[in-house]
């Protein structure tokens, strides 16, 4: 067996000029992966519209996440939202001032 030990908090760009997507995990129906962002939203008009739900959870830093026709979302440390699939969201902003680590689980709701 040869398994690999990772630290989520390890291992941050030094340089973030557009957000990070990395994949921890992914098969057919199910993607877990890090995000990090440090003062990035999605462009002004740019909605996510994912054939597939997405949990997300932040482990540091802060966002808020606009959902269309809804409200926004302020999300803390230890916060998190489930965004079933075909729900219209954005990255409406996170803080400038440190790195804002996601934990995203793709799925098929």
């Amino acid at each position: 067996m040869n398994l690999e030990l990772n630290n989520i908090f390890e291992l941050l760009p030094t340089k973030l000029d557009t957000e990070i997507f990395e994949s921890i995990v992914e098969n057919g129906s199910v993607k877990v992966e890090r995000i990090i962002s440090k003062g990035h939203a999605s462009p002004a008009g740019g909605w996510y519209d994912q054939d597939q739900a997405e949990w997300v959870m932040i482990l540091q830093g802060e966002a808020i996440i606009c959902v269309e026709d809804d409200r926004d979302y302020r999300l803390v440390v230890g916060s998190y939202l489930n965004i079933p699939a075909h729900t219209r969201h954005r990255v409406k902003w996170t803080i400038p001032e440190t790195e804002t680590i996601w934990l995203a689980v793709h799925y098929q709701d």
